[in-house]
């Protein structure tokens, strides 16, 4: 199984990256001339490499956010044994639960004057929310990716998000989290709000604000960054996998951008590697 996983990851991340190399090299490549005219004042005070390596940089993020997702459906299907990633789920949430959920989240966004803002705490929220009746109302949720034990039949939402993601983004996705784990008749055993990798290293040094708005991301149950949710997708062993992957592959790209793209010779020493 680990051959598969590791094999899935250089064929994902070569596809994205050959794409992004034709990108920047051919289709779309920097123009000095261009740049020079629209920002002269820039140009006069800043070398073209740094904003030759913002043009690179703005075709390289945003297609690398499916990247993970694709990642993440070929380590449950090899853990767990079936995923699907943009999946919809559908089912009932009673009304006056949809009515505490956006009450919920309205709390944690904006605090009440003259008081401290509420901290988030998931099991007191869920379990307030749960507590809500009311008419079934129909209710649809796409989740990121989805997941399923094919041995026990239990099945898992998963909203993953970049490592440092906005506030609008964690808000959307801890409501359909909410909605999710709301259904009368659940469709899903678990939800998750999921960071690929941690930029903090340890998960208690974790400190992006934005989604500590919304989490407590060293406590919340539903929170699972780097190694807690590729090992729950693919087994013990499966982030150090990618990882190890991930870093052969990054030397590869790394000095074929530097000759090919920059023009420069890569320096003599880069230890550089995802941990």
């Amino acid at each position: 199984m680990s051959k598969i996983i590791v094999e899935a990851t250089a064929s994902i991340i070569n596809e994205l990256m050959e794409k992004i190399l034709n990108k920047v090299l051919y289709e779309d490549p920097f123009n000095r001339d261009e740049h020079r005219a629209k920002k002269p004042l820039y140009a006069a005070l800043v070398p073209d490499e740094i904003f030759k390596g913002s043009h690179f940089e703005r075709r390289f993020v945003t297609p690398f956010g499916g990247v993970w997702e694709k990642l993440a459906v070929t380590s449950a299907k090899v853990g767990l044994g079936e995923a699907y990633k943009g999946y919809t789920i559908t089912g009932q949430v009673r009304q006056e639960r949809q009515k505490r959920i956006q009450e919920v989240l309205n709390r944690l966004e904006h605090k009440e004057k003259g008081k401290e803002r509420i901290k988030p705490n998931w099991e007191s929220e869920i379990k307030y929310i749960l507590e809500g009746k009311g008419e079934l109302i129909p209710t649809t949720v796409v989740c990121d990716v989805y997941a399923k034990n094919i041995k026990t039949g239990s099945a898992y939402a998963f909203e993953l998000k970049a490592p440092l993601p906005n506030s609008d983004q964690t808000k959307v996705s801890k409501e359909k989290i909410f909605k999710l784990l709301s259904m009368e008749e659940p469709q899903v055993n678990n939800a998750f709000f999921v960071l690929p990798y941690n930029p903090y290293g340890k998960k208690e040094d974790y400190n992006w604000s934005f989604p500590k708005r919304w989490f407590d991301m060293q406590n919340d149950p539903v929170v699972l960054i780097g190694n807690e949710f590729w090992d729950f997708l693919g087994g013990s062993g499966t982030y150090n996998l990618f990882i190890k992957e991930v870093n052969k592959l990054g030397k590869v790209y790394r000095d074929r951008i530097y000759r090919e793209y920059l023009g420069l010779e890569p320096p003599l020493v880069d230890d550089f590697n995802l941990v």
